[in-house]
């Protein structure tokens, strides 16, 4: 058997116009936790839904679980689970109701199901509105439910296609612990996520997609690295940025801006800021996360129809 979980070569995807995804080649190893970043309409969710079948490639190759996704779809939705963006939960029925009919779709005994389900609305903070219709949940609670849903039966690979969005932050460290201790057992697990504190805390490694390409591939740390070294901060007593000096990281470097700040006189808070996701993202693709999350352009339309 293939160490690879997921294999990508030469994949190309276009929507009339607009090439979304233009030659990405990616190997993602069994149990990894693989993150894809990138601005809205780089393509992240058209990789996601050609990685699980929703949608051909124009061309390139791409193996899920070692089936071809083209030649194979179904051998491939037997070994996956996929979370999306928008909650896939049935608004009429109650969250028990919703768990336990998709594990027996999954094949579970009518018992077991009721088990898995007790559990799972448990472990989601769910329990308490478990016999409620799930008209009457809000966002996060109806995101919630919609990820229980993915891990009623354990697959050989989790895709997540920003999972945590709309979740607050104790869900989504919760969620978090979730996603290790599947990969911990041996599932791989592939995300997208505008969350680069997210990447940063899950992901072993990390691709960078910008304009149809992977730009940028490699740990957190490999990533941060390829921005140079630790930057010293001067901040006012509001904590505005004053100063800012680029230093290799080393202790001669720190004394280097030290004294570079005494000879400007500079006054305020000093600080030492390690490179950060932010950063990476900044320079591979001229936006900041935030920014790019804000910008939602005509691209991105086609990317999500």
């Amino acid at each position: 058997m293939t160490t690879a979980a997921i294999t990508i070569e030469g994949l190309h995807k276009r929507f009339g116009d607009h090439v979304v995804l233009d030659g990405i080649d990616l190997t993602v190893a069994r149990g990894e936790v693989f993150a894809l970043l990138g601005p809205n309409g780089a393509g992240k969710t058209t990789a996601i839904n050609i990685l699980t079948t929703l949608t051909r490639p124009d061309a390139g190759t791409v193996s899920v679980g070692g089936y071809d996704v083209r030649s194979d779809p179904i051998a491939v939705q037997q070994r996956i689970s996929l979370t999306g963006q928008s909650a896939a939960v049935d608004d009429a029925l109650t969250a028990t109701e919703n768990v336990v009919m998709f594990g027996r779709l999954s094949g579970l005994g009518r018992a077991a199901a009721r088990r898995r389900a007790a559990e799972l609305l448990d472990r989601f903070g769910l329990s308490d509105a478990a016999s409620r219709a799930v008209r009457t949940y809000s966002g996060g609670m109806r995101r919630r439910l919609d990820l229980a849903l993915s891990f009623v039966i354990t697959p050989e690979i989790l895709f997540l296609d920003e999972p945590t969005t709309g979740l607050d932050t104790r869900s989504r460290r919760d969620l978090w612990d979730i996603i290790r201790s599947m990969a911990d057992a041996g599932t791989t697990v592939f995300l997208t996520t505008q969350y680069l504190e997210e990447a940063d805390q899950l992901a072993d490694r990390i691709a960078v997609l910008h304009d149809g390409r992977i730009a940028a591939l490699g740990t957190a740390d490999q990533l941060k690295s390829r921005i140079g070294g630790d930057t010293v901060e001067v901040h006012d007593a509001h904590g505005e940025l004053l100063l800012e000096i680029a230093t290799d990281g080393s202790l001669p470097g720190l004394r280097r801006a030290l004294d570079q700040l005494d000879e400007q006189g500079a006054e305020g808070t000093v600080t030492l800021r390690r490179p950060t996701l932010d950063d990476v993202f900044l320079a591979l693709t001229g936006t900041t996360r935030s920014s790019a999350d804000a910008r939602v352009g005509a691209a991105s339309m086609k990317e999500s129809a």
